[in-house]
C-alpha cells in the first residue's frame, strides 16, 4: 500500500483543474513513510482521492503528478502509452519539416513531469529532473530501447534544477556506449551538427526552430547581426535565403568553431558569412561608438532569470540590450527578439522593449509574434509550459 497525502483545506483546487504540482505548503499530512521518488496517493482534507504522483522530500513541489486516474498504475504499461501518444502527437511536424531532431518528451506537457526527451537522428537524450523521473528511470529505458530499437541513449541529467530534489548531476550513457556522440540533424533543409555530450542543454536548442525559419524570411537582401549566435543555425536560415551579410556574434570559441563546421555543411561558404568572438553587450557598445548600422538584428540571449527574486534585474538586462540593437538598425530595419524565460510574461517582455524604444529614441511596430516549436506544446492544464517569446520589431 502506498503513502497517503492529505491537503489543507481548498489546497486541491489546482488538482481539480489538472495542474501537475503540490507544494509542500499545501500538505497537511502524510501517511507512511515515502522515500525518495515513490509513488503517493493524494486526497483532499475530506479525504478524496485526488491523484497519484512522485514524492520529492526536499523539493518545495512535493508530489509531482503522474496521473488523475485512480485505476492507472506507474509502470511500464504507463510510460509506454506517454511515450506512444507524444510521438503520435509530433507525426505531422516531423514529416512537413523533414525533422530528424526534436523533441519527444516536454516533461509535464507531455504528462510526464521532470522528463525532458529529445531525439537526434539516432540518438535519444534523456534529461531526469525530478525524483520521480530518477525513480523509474530503468522502466523509462527499457520503453525507450523497445520503442526506438537501434536507437543510443545518452543521459542529459547536468541541470543545477537537481538539486533542488535532492539528486545529483548524471551524465553518460544508458544503453552500449558509442565512439562518437556527434551526429548531424536535419531541419527545413538545413542540416545541423549536434553534439549530445557538450552541446548546450540535451546537445541543442530545438525550441528555436520554427523562429529559425521566421528569421530566413526577414533576412532576404539584408546585412544580419546574428547576437549570441552559439553554433550560428539562425545565420543559416538567412544565408540560404539570401542574406547580404551575416555576421555571428558569440562569447564561445568551440560555439562559433562549430558555426563555421555547420555553414561548410550547408554549402553556405560562398555566402558572406562571418563570426566574432565577443561580449555581445560589449561589442553592441563598440558598434554604436563606430555607427555601423545593419538592416536586421537577431537577439536570442540566455535565460536572464532563473527565480522572480532576479526578474527586476533581468528586465533591465533585457531593455539594455534591446536598446542597443535598436540604435544599430537603419531606418525600417529589423529587429528579432526573445526571451526564453517561463518568469518573464509575454506582457512584461513586450513592455521592456517598448522601453527600449523609448530609450533608444526609435519607435518600434510589432509585426509578428514567435514562439517554441510545436514539439514543445504547452499543454491546457499546464500554462508554465510557455517559456520562450519572440517579438519580431519594426523599427523606424
Amino acid at each position: 500500500m502506498s503513502a497517503r497525502i492529505y491537503l489543507k483545506v481548498a489546497r486541491e483546487k489546482s488538482l481539480l483543474r489538472k495542474h501537475p504540482w503540490i507544494f509542500s505548503q499545501a500538505i497537511n499530512k502524510i501517511k507512511g513513510n515515502p522515500m525518495l521518488g515513490d509513488t503517493v496517493d493524494v486526497f483532499d482534507n475530506k479525504g478524496n482521492w485526488l491523484a497519484k504522483g512522485a514524492y520529492s522530500p526536499e523539493s518545495q513541489i512535493r508530489v509531482r503528478v503522474w496521473t488523475f486516474e485512480i485505476d492507472e498504475e506507474i509502470d511500464a504499461d504507463f510510460f509506454r502509452n506517454k511515450l506512444l501518444k507524444a510521438q503520435a502527437r509530433r507525426d505531422w511536424f516531423i514529416e512537413n519539416g523533414g525533422l530528424t531532431g526534436y523533441r519527444l518528451i516536454a516533461g509535464e506537457s507531455d504528462g510526464l513531469p521532470g522528463i525532458t526527451i529529445d531525439k537526434y537522428d539516432n540518438f535519444v537524450v534523456c534529461q531526469l529532473l525530478s525524483a520521480g523521473a530518477d525513480f523509474h528511470r530503468y522502466t523509462l529505458v527499457e520503453c525507450l530501447k523497445e520503442l526506438y530499437p537501434g536507437c543510443h541513449i545518452y543521459e542529459r541529467s547536468d541541470v543545477d534544477v537537481r538539486k533542488k530534489e535532492g539528486l545529483e548531476p548524471v551524465t553518460g550513457w544508458l544503453t552500449e556506449p558509442q565512439d562518437s556522440t556527434e551526429c548531424v540533424i536535419e531541419e527545413h533543409g538545413i542540416k545541423i551538427h549536434v553534439n549530445v555530450a557538450e552541446g548546450h542543454k540535451t546537445g541543442f536548442y530545438l525550441d528555436q526552430r520554427e523562429s529559425r525559419v521566421a528569421a530566413g524570411k526577414y533576412a532576404k537582401g539584408k546585412s544580419v547581426l546574428n547576437c549570441f549566435s552559439y553554433t550560428g543555425t539562425f545565420s543559416l536560415h538567412c544565408a540560404a535565403n539570401g542574406a547580404k551579410e551575416v555576421i555571428n556574434v558569440d562569447v564561445s570559441e568551440s560555439a562559433l568553431d562549430l558555426a563555421k563546421q555547420n555553414v561548410e555543411l550547408n554549402g553556405l561558404t560562398d555566402k558572406n558569412v562571418s563570426f566574432v568572438k565577443a561580449d555581445v553587450f560589449k561589442l553592441l557598445r563598440q558598434y554604436r561608438d563606430e555607427k555601423r548600422t545593419f538592416d536586421m538584428i537577431i537577439l536570442d540571449p540566455p535565460k536572464f532569470v532563473e527565480s522572480k527574486a532576479q526578474l527586476t534585474g533581468a528586465c533591465r538586462g533585457y531593455k539594455d540590450i534591446n536598446m542597443l540593437a535598436m540604435q544599430l538598425l537603419k531606418p525600417n530595419g529589423t529587429l528579432l527578439t526573445f526571451s526564453c524565460s517561463g518568469l518573464m510574461e509575454a506582457s512584461l517582455f513586450q513592455k521592456v522593449v517598448a522601453d527600449a524604444a523609448l530609450d533608444a529614441k526609435r519607435k518600434a511596430y510589432f509585426v509578428d509574434r514567435l514562439h517554441q516549436a510545436p514539439d514543445h506544446p504547452v499543454s491546457s492544464n499546464y500554462p508554465e509550459g510557455y517559456y520562450l517569446k519572440g517579438l519580431v520589431c519594426q523599427v523606424e
